[in-house]
């Protein structure tokens, strides 16, 4: 029973290097013997080592010119399973080939001479990767005084042909699926302490961070070959990366092969340092400052567990610590062992790794501000006691040992200084053994180095790196994301196993029964025609002749028809219309599609075809008759777009069940539109009936599953019955039928807000504001060729109409030529204001006014910025006028500013489709937003969302202050007289509707308040003004209410004849209010017609007349006139 307790491990698999053979190496063959000739051969070894483990040299190969030498050699790595870390040491470590060539013995000689001619290195990544066989060819870089240095650039090169694999693979399943392949790169620390120099005591540079090797343990990855470069050591355009653990690579084979540092735009970046001033600060650091460039990457791997322990690592604490410090470099001789590990200048930078829980994203690079390190502040930022800082500065020492004593110490030093052999066994040996009394070595460099009266230590050095502004470039990447990203098509998926996808036509049935209702219609068809040529022929003959008709008048008709049929084609084309509608029964009914080959058995089936056909035909024209006599059925006077208008004008009104009425009207003309089941969702959504508003929802992404808003809106509707799982579902798939779209990226960041998912909702935000600023640059470029257009028109006019004033304006061409290259850029002053105050066309007419104005001025700040002019001016950069002599390239644009942030955005579609919750939430992050805050806009938007929950003091004090930050908005005095309304305050809101329509800019909508001013006016008995305000709500919109309002305001002025007609529109446009019945009951007894009035009045009784005063009116006016009510 013990042993099967006891878990078996997999026996080591032996990982072969195989050399198959080297070409183009004949070339050195008679500068490294000396006096050897043309055509002797080259006698060569190939050396291979993994790490400080050399696993075998090959014999000696004869190189033939012209011929590839064939080495056919194969050494061995056995890679033991006993070790957890050994798939993590063979990810980062290379196997190093080393070519040597061996010297002809001279006389008296007596061991052979051999000259290293040079080196190249094998990367084992893909059998990390799970590959059991891969295959190169190598470059073999020349190593320092080999004769391979010699050869021309252009002629060719030494390569190497290697075979790698293994018998099984590395990885089992487990550990394909659940394993992960983690890639740190760090690149260069820019802008580092002014006290640094080039001259005097030189230093080396280590980098450091902890990386989980397994569920429970951390290990520092120490980068220890920092080097100090001057800026006039320009990096070049495509960096190529250096192994952590080169061993005893030298040289070129320092780095990777095929692996290059990848010049990303700053906007892609995730780090820090992505504003304007950062970004200037930024080429002013990479351009004229020192640096301490890296370029080195280090693979780790990590285990199921290992990926586990990270991924909860960054959802407890998104910061993860990158320290960087100075160390001494090592003296010669190893007698020194005062300085061993101790570092200086230590610093700390915070990457934030929250990226990597995004759905799908496997890599983060950017830019990271170096802080000041002090265990107070590692605790602060990442929940951890203590960093790495001594552990790793011993760490680097002893790589730095090992360097020193390497036959090329200055070049190591910079170059290959990521020799870190030790740094595993280091690790393995202590683990992540914590040093808790390292604190005032690393972080205390001060005199009042002791946390005194409980304030956090003081790190002097460090704080260097603050003052400076260092920040440090990083790279970070996995093999397969920490979360996976669900692909569109299973999200498509999903929803259609939530909603079924409904045919919008139902399905076509082909059968005996179609065949039979295609035979009758086409039967109609045709007796239709018929008839049309009878008319034509013998209509006026019977209009006159009022005559009884007689057997023999209508034998002849009968026989002119025939022949006019006959003779005119028309028969012909009437038996070739039917041919294929009797085709069709034939072959679905009778089931008869070959030819008979029986005569008798044909006639017998075309005589029970002809009977069948002809009683088919009366049936047809028994239909076709019948329909004929009936009235034809009108048109609806109304379109879906009126009725939608109906239905929000009940709605704001407080008449829910005649908005329920339109709405349901909508949809019973059309069953198959969308926009009519949205519609009506979002009205019970408003009125709470959250059951019937997820029927409409789900009835409109059946109809089409590509809905963007019904997806979002079911979403919620989701959201509000606690059914997460499924409300992600369809925001997420709202991100994937518009991935474009600024409101379904922020409703995924608001509902990620709900539950409490920090991660998901930051990544929504970020892609939300990346498509605002996109939208924003879009906008701004299409203004600008917009302008230039008109410029290039309004200038060719202008030489068009007078060519003879062409020397007056010679002073002005030239200047249009530029304006054409750099179009006029907005003041850099002015964005932030503008963008706030909500008002996209002030702001873009603002924008290109004073850019016109300042264009000498644009030019004179930009040029202070361009790369250009920092070498050419020097320390005179603020002195520019020379450089306007010359012309210069085009100067960068500023980034334009979105009009609002993506929440304001989103506030506006909330409140028209009244989801209340999701709009509070949008209006918290407004009010926080950098772009936001209280601005009129927000005020306005909260005091709609009060409006819409009936809280009319929280939307009154809303309002005042908006209006204190614009007085003159017809929004917020439109709302300000609503709130009134609501309240019965009579005389404030007239005054504010009154102040809203006199302005020269119209509220957002104006219908509401030109029927509530006007239904203001009736109550004051202010007809005249009454009529005109119901009649500008008809121009602009025409509504039953509206007409109604016009019928009232002229009965009261005594205008009978406008007041029915006035009331008729109303009662066309809705025939069911009895209000209107009512008004024209009085109009008709009025005018002395008493069967209209009784009707009129009979109308309104049935249709429940409510309004007491008007039927108390009405019976006083019956019994004036002494008619109109038909029960006396």
């Amino acid at each position: 029973m013990t042993e099967v307790d006891v878990p078996q491990t997999r026996p080591p698999e032996p990982l072969s290097i195989h050399i198959v053979k080297a070409s183009n190496l004949d070339v050195c063959h008679k500068c490294a013997s000396g006096k050897g000739t043309k055509g002797d051969n080259v006698q060569i070894t190939v050396k291979v080592e993994f790490g400080e483990k050399v696993l075998g040299e090959s014999p000696k190969v004869d190189c033939v010119p012209d011929t590839p030498a064939e080495i056919d050699y194969t050494a061995t790595l056995n890679c033991s399973f006993e070790d957890p870390l050994v798939l993590d040491e063979i990810s980062y470590k290379p196997v190093v080939l080393t070519v040597t060539e061996v010297l002809p013995k001279e006389k008296k000689q007596k061991e052979e001479k051999t000259a290293q001619l040079g080196q190249c290195t094998v990367d084992l990544l893909p059998l990390v990767k799970g590959a059991t066989k891969h295959h190169y060819n190598l470059v073999i870089n020349p190593l320092p005084g080999s004769p391979l240095e010699t050869i021309p650039p252009e002629g060719p090169k030494p390569e190497m042909e290697v075979v790698i694999s293994v018998q099984e693979s590395l990885l089992e399943g487990t550990q394909i699926d659940q394993g992960n392949l983690m890639t740190l790169t760090i690149e260069s620390l820019y802008s580092p302490p002014e006290s640094w120099t080039m001259t005097g005591s030189q230093y080396a540079y280590a980098a450091a961070l902890p990386i989980p090797m397994s569920a429970d343990k951390e290990t520092p990855v120490v980068f220890a070959n920092g080097a100090l470069k001057p800026s006039i050591d320009k990096e070049p355009p495509n960096r190529q990366k250096k192994w952590a653990v080169p061993g005893s690579a030298q040289g070129n084979s320092i780095y990777i092969p095929e692996s290059f540092l990848p010049p990303d735009n700053i906007d892609d970046e995730d780090g820090e340092f992505k504003s304007k001033d950062d970004r200037e600060h930024r080429h002013t650091a990479e351009t004229e400052k020192l640096r301490v460039s890296w370029n080195t990457e280090r693979r780790c791997y990590l285990d199921s567990l290992a990926t586990k322990s990270f991924q909860d690592k960054i959802a407890k604490c998104r910061y993860w610590p990158v320290e960087v410090m100075r160390l001494p470099q090592p003296a010669a001789a190893k007698g020194k062992k005062d300085d061993e590990g101790s570092i200086s200048y230590h610093g700390v930078a915070f990457v934030n790794l929250a990226p990597l829980l995004y759905p799908g994203v496997k890599r983060i690079r950017g830019a990271y501000k170096v802080h000041a390190y002090t265990d107070h502040a590692m605790h602060e930022k990442t929940k951890r006691k203590t960093g790495f800082g001594e552990e790793a500065g011993k760490i680097a020492f002893n790589i730095l040992n090992r360097n020193s004593a390497s036959p090329f110490p200055k070049k190591a030093g910079k170059e290959g200084g990521e020799k870190k052999e030790k740094e595993v066994k280091k690790g393995r040996a202590s683990s992540i053994a914590q040093h808790h009394e390292h604190e005032a070595s690393q972080t205390i460099k001060s005199d009042t180095g002791s946390e005194m009266e409980g304030q956090p230590p003081v790190n002097v050095e460090g704080q260097q790196y603050v003052d400076a502004k260092a920040y440090v470039m990083l790279e970070i990447s996995l093999t397969r994301p920490l979360i996976p990203k669900r692909p569109p098509e299973e999200l498509a998926r999903r929803v259609a196993e939530y909603i079924p996808p409904r045919p919008l036509f139902p399905k076509r049935t082909d059968g005996a029964q179609r065949a039979v209702e295609d035979f009758h219609n086409q039967v109609g068809s045709v007796a239709n025609l018929i008839l049309d040529e009878f008319r034509d022929q013998f209509g006026d003959l019977l209009k006159v002749d009022d005559e009884p008709q007689t057997v023999e008048a209508m034998e002849s008709r009968r026989q002119k028809l025939i022949y006019e049929l006959n003779s005119s084609g028309k028969y012909f084309a009437f038996k070739e219309q039917l041919k294929y509608a009797v085709v069709k029964i034939v072959r679905e009914k009778y089931l008869k599609t070959s030819a008979f080959e029986d005569r008798q058995e044909l006639q017998t089936f075309l005589s029970e075809l002809y009977v069948y056909l002809i009683d088919q035909m009366h049936v047809a024209l028994g239909k076709f008759l019948a329909l004929e006599d009936q009235a034809p059925i009108p048109k609806p006077l109304t379109d879906s777009a009126q009725l939608k208008h109906f239905a929000r004008e009940a709605e704001v009104n407080g008449n829910y069940e005649l908005a329920t009425k339109y709405y349901q009207e909508r949809i019973a003309r059309n069953r198959n539109d969308p926009s009519h089941w949205f519609d009506y969702g979002t009205f019970c959504l408003y009125i709470n009936d959250i059951t019937k508003a997820e029927e409409c929802f789900k009835e409109c992404i059946a109809i089409d599953q590509k809905h963007l808003q019904g997806l979002l809106l079911y979403g919620v509707v989701c959201t509000l019955s606690e059914r997460n799982e499924a409300a992600e579902t369809f925001f997420e798939a709202a991100t994937c039928v518009d991935p474009k779209s600024i409101l379904a990226w922020t409703m995924l960041g608001l509902f990620y807000d709900a539950v409490n998912n920090e991660i998901g909702a930051e990544m929504a935000y970020l892609e939300a504001n990346k498509l605002n600023q996109a939208a924003a640059v879009a906008e701004a470029k299409a203004l600008r060729d917009d302008d230039m257009t008109k410029e290039r028109l309004a200038r060719g006019e202008h030489e068009s109409e007078d060519k003879e004033v062409d020397h007056d304006q010679g002073g002005l061409a030239p200047p249009s030529v530029p304006d054409i290259k750099q179009p006029s850029p907005p003041s850099s002053d002015k964005p932030p204001t503008s963008a706030r105050s909500g008002k996209g066309s002030v702001s873009d007419t603002r924008r290109m006014s004073a850019s016109k104005r300042s264009g000498s001025k644009i030019k004179t700040e930009s040029s202070t910025s361009r790369p250009g002019s920092h070498y050419k001016m020097g320390s005179q950069r603020g002195t520019p006028q020379p450089a306007e002599e010359t012309e210069e390239p085009p100067i960068r644009e500023p980034t334009p500013v979105p009009r609002c942030s993506i929440y304001m955005q989103t506030i506006e579609w909330l409140i028209e489709v009244k989801a209340v919750p999701f709009t509070e939430r949008a209006l918290a992050h407004e009010l926080l937003s950098p772009m936001g805050g209280p601005t009129s806009g927000y005020h306005i938007n909260y005091a709609r969302l009060k409006l819409q929950k009936k809280e009319y003091k929280e939307a009154e004090n809303s309002l005042d202050e908006a209006l204190q930050f614009d007085y003159q908005n017809p929004d917020a005095w439109a709302l300000m007289g609503h709130v009134k309304y609501m309240t019965n305050d009579v005389e404030a809101s007239r005054d504010c509707y009154e102040r809203t329509i006199s302005f020269t800019s119209d509220a957002a909508e104006m219908h509401s308040i030109y029927l509530r001013l006007a239904s203001i006016y009736l109550q004051e008995e202010k007809f005249s003004n009454a009529k005109n305000t119901f009649l500008m709500a008809c121009k602009r919109s025409p509504s039953c209410v509206s007409w109604l309002g016009v019928g009232i305001a002229c009965y009261r002025l005594g205008e009978l004849a406008e007041s029915e007609d006035a009331l008729s529109e109303a009662n066309i446009l809705n025939n069911t209010d009895p209000e209107v019945w009512g008004y024209l009951s009085l109009v008709c007894l009025k005018t002395g017609r008493q069967l209209e009035a009784e009707q009129a009045y009979k109308y309104a009784l049935k249709l429940n007349l409510s309004d007491y005063d008007l039927l108390t009116e009405i019976q006083h006016v019956q019994q004036d006139v002494g008619f109109g009510n038909p029960e006396f």
